[in-house]
């Protein structure tokens, strides 16, 4: 059975939506993982499998095979962590498939489930409208900061757990909210962050040279 799950990536300061799509079949156990993943995609593989079999769920003893596209562009970091399991469990047939359409998924899984922020969360949470999505699923660490976006729904959980709940039960569970300015008073805004940059490094040392004078 396919399915296919919504996620997103950093290119610069770009967000580029990408799409997780999770194929068991036939064949002899085993996942594969195509669409110019980095080693810390490939990674993913192993990290899913293991969490996924230490929170109870029924790991498909079948070939699994995970396509990130556009197929051209480079994937990179952990935060494909969440995506790819979602994917495996929807393709399996074990959460409900509904929301997976407008919804998008970012995290690092850790072995016991638990989900660990990730980086570049602000801006891929702006652009989630341009890509079609009405709703962001990500870890409870990150959740009021996409949630600063108006118009999106941010739901942020601490484990695989709350997320498949989610998926099958969804009525059970509200969006983030955030009190805009309340954060506004706490922090003074310092403009974008060169950690939300992903590669680019030839520019950013030039940044960093310019400012260091």
């Amino acid at each position: 059975m396919l399915a296919r799950v919504w996620s997103a990536s950093i290119i610069g300061i770009e967000a580029v939506k990408v799409g997780v799509e999770v194929d068991v079949s036939g064949g002899l156990p085993k996942i594969v993982v195509v669409g110019l993943p980095d080693a810390a995609v490939q990674e993913s593989k192993e990290r899913v499998k293991a969490t996924l079999k230490n929170c109870g769920y029924a790991f498909p003893m079948r070939k699994i095979l995970v396509n990130l596209t556009p197929g051209d562009l480079r994937k990179e970091g952990p935060s494909f962590d969440l995506p790819i399991s979602i994917g495996i469990l929807a393709a399996s047939e074990q959460v409900n498939a509904d929301l997976l359409g407008d919804h998008l998924f970012l995290g690092e899984v850790s072995l016991d489930g638990t989900l660990r922020p990730v980086a570049g969360i602000l801006p891929i949470a702006a652009a989630a409208e341009k890509m079609g999505i009405s709703g962001l699923v990500v870890p409870a660490a990150n959740a009021k900061e996409a949630a600063v976006v108006k118009g999106l729904s941010v739901y942020g959980f601490d484990n695989i757990f709350d997320v498949t709940d989610f998926l099958n039960n969804p009525t059970n569970f509200s969006p983030v909210e955030v009190d805009i300015a309340e954060i506004l008073a706490k922090q003074q805004f310092s403009g974008l962050d060169l950690k939300e940059v992903k590669g680019q490094n030839h520019a950013r040392r030039a940044l960093e040279i310019a400012a260091a004078g």
